[in-house]
């Protein structure tokens, strides 16, 4: 701007008008290094291919400032203290760096001085029909506008165009409610000794290197902006390991590649305090409790095995379709519930929502800080004839079938925890007790069918180490006892060992090695390790 030009201003408009356009810099560029997705980019506003950039109102940053005594590098012997002082009282024109300053001594380029005009003069035409404006501010404004015509032409019409491009994807947009996102998994795997000699001949020979899949769109629909709508489809096609359930990798659907509804359920608040869920299909039980195992426990960038995602206990369990809550009960402390169904689609006898197969419970989750968390749970389960999976997948037929087919009860117990160490070092476990029941005596003295109770208990525990060669980047050390009777001779123990590689933010790639130690509880059984290269796509 010429000096003639500035002449013409009243020195505390000129200072008014400054501190404001700098100030709706400084809101830029704090959105900038954010990287908030609700900011606004416009390119190539000047020669050297700056960008201005604006956030949305609905930023959650700093922002308005609402006292000038907010900003910790402006203090009142500043020369410009009592101007800035009067915009933040008058105008509301002021913003904030997220530290709470505002580095009012950053030079402005000419396209960036008219970006922020414009971002003052919305401010100021709000107020002008209030009469809180005067007639010295809008003759400067005036001025100004006239003086940055051309720049705010410019800007204008990159708003106009980006305006118009938001306004064609809206009119073609798959829906206005629903979101699409997508993964998939390619997963390059071999389970070394992994045949009838490891398994004193009665096993099969499975050790050859196999390369499978597994994809999964999601459809999520929002009616009110805080509810959700999950409609899953999933197509895979990974054969498991066999001869051990313990050697079972942590994502081996199979459907033969044909898609299917994988899950249907729903998700909304209910009051301040109370998340609800309802669903139809695939609405388990660690879709409602919480984990806890906040880098292992997701099955497509988790841990390679089935064991260490979750307690195998308390964390799985009849299920697929019923209800659940989240209730807050303080700002550390929540309440989960559950009542879930494992044939509710059934209308004959011993099935149904209520006359089969269920999971019912609790877990108190205390939160006494953002770097410790802890849970106790609680399920009440009931597993009709030939339908018992005490293990859910994770052990033997004796551990998880104590009964041979007969039916069964159970209470479950369980804790989980987790500590983040530092804020690169994580810490997560867990463990849990089953005393089951038997529903159905019969057969002879001594035979599995005839046996009164079982008792199972598990534990594992993993140490995560964040950012690791990388941002981003993890490595993870993990172990645990499968699920384990007391019919059982000997204690089967796992290990794995995995580092998860983001090449970019749709792109993992996770290269790990596990091993399981006396497989099927038997020392008989020779060790069998398991080498995985997981890649993982996102969009």
């Amino acid at each position: 701007m010429s000096v003639k030009s500035w002449q013409k201003l009243n020195a505390i408009t000129q200072c008014h008008f400054m501190i404001a356009l700098a100030s709706s810099l400084s809101l830029a560029v704090a959105g900038e290094a954010r990287g908030n997705e609700n900011i606004y980019q416009i390119n190539s506003l000047d020669t050297n291919e700056n960008s201005v950039n604006f956030l949305s109102p609905t930023d959650n940053q700093l922002g308005q400032v609402t006292s000038v005594n907010q900003l910790s590098d402006v203090s009142p012997t500043d020369w410009a203290y009592e101007a800035l002082r009067s915009l933040v009282e008058r105008y509301g024109c002021i913003v904030g760096y997220p530290d709470r300053t505002f580095r009012g001594n950053r030079a402005l380029s000419r396209y960036e001085f008219a970006a922020g005009l414009n971002a003052c003069m919305q401010s100021i035409e709000r107020l002008i029909g209030t009469g809180g404006v005067g007639d010295e501010d809008i003759a400067a404004l005036r001025r100004l506008i006239a003086e940055f015509e051309t720049e705010l032409a410019t800007l204008g019409a990159r708003v106009d165009n980006l305006e118009g491009r938001v306004a064609f994807l809206e009119d073609h947009q798959f829906s206005t409610t629903t979101k699409l996102s997508g993964e998939v998994i390619f997963t390059l795997a071999n389970a070394f000794d992994n045949n009838s000699d490891s398994f004193q001949g009665t096993g099969v020979d499975r050790d050859q290197t196999m390369f499978a899949n597994r994809a999964r769109l999601n459809f999520d629909t929002s009616f009110t902006g805080n509810d959700r709508l999950r409609v899953r489809l999933q197509a895979a096609n990974f054969e498991r390991f066999g001869n051990s359930n313990m050697l079972r990798l942590g994502h081996d659907t199979n459907t033969d590649n044909s898609f299917e509804l994988d899950t249907l359920a729903y998700r909304f608040p209910v009051g301040d305090a109370i998340t609800a869920h309802v669903g139809t299909n695939s609405l388990d039980v660690d879709g409602i409790f919480d984990v806890h195992n906040p880098f292992l426990s997701g099955g497509s960038t988790g841990s390679l095995t089935r064991l260490l995602r979750r307690d195998p206990l308390t964390l799985r369990g009849p299920g697929g379709a019923g209800a659940g809550v989240n209730i807050k009960l303080s700002d550390s402390l929540k309440l989960n519930a559950l009542y879930l169904a494992s044939d509710a689609n059934d209308p004959t006898r011993g099935n149904g929502l209520f006359d089969g197969g269920f999971s019912t419970g609790a877990q108190l989750s205390y939160n006494p800080s953002s770097n410790l968390a802890l849970a106790f749970a609680y399920l009440r389960t009931y597993e009709p004839d030939n339908s018992v999976n005490l293990a859910s997948g994770t052990s033997t037929g004796t551990t998880a079938n104590p009964f041979d087919g007969r039916g069964a009860s159970s209470d479950r117990f369980g804790l989980q925890g987790n500590f983040r160490i530092s804020p690169r070092v994580n810490l997560s476990a867990s463990g849990s007790y089953v005393s089951a029941n038997n529903l159905n005596r019969s057969g002879i003295l001594g035979a599995a069918t005839n046996r009164d109770d079982a008792e199972l208990w598990t534990w594992a525990a993993n140490v995560s180490f964040l950012d690791v060669g990388k941002e981003g980047a993890i490595l993870s050390l993990g172990g645990g006892m499968p699920p384990r009777s007391q019919f059982e001779t000997d204690t089967s123990y796992m290990v794995e060992l995995q580092y998860r590689y983001p090449i970019n933010r749709n792109i993992i790639v996770t290269p790990g090695l596990y091993a399981v130690f006396n497989p099927n509880h038997d020392s008989a059984n020779d060790t069998v390790y398991v080498g995985a290269l997981r890649t993982t796509f996102r969009f």
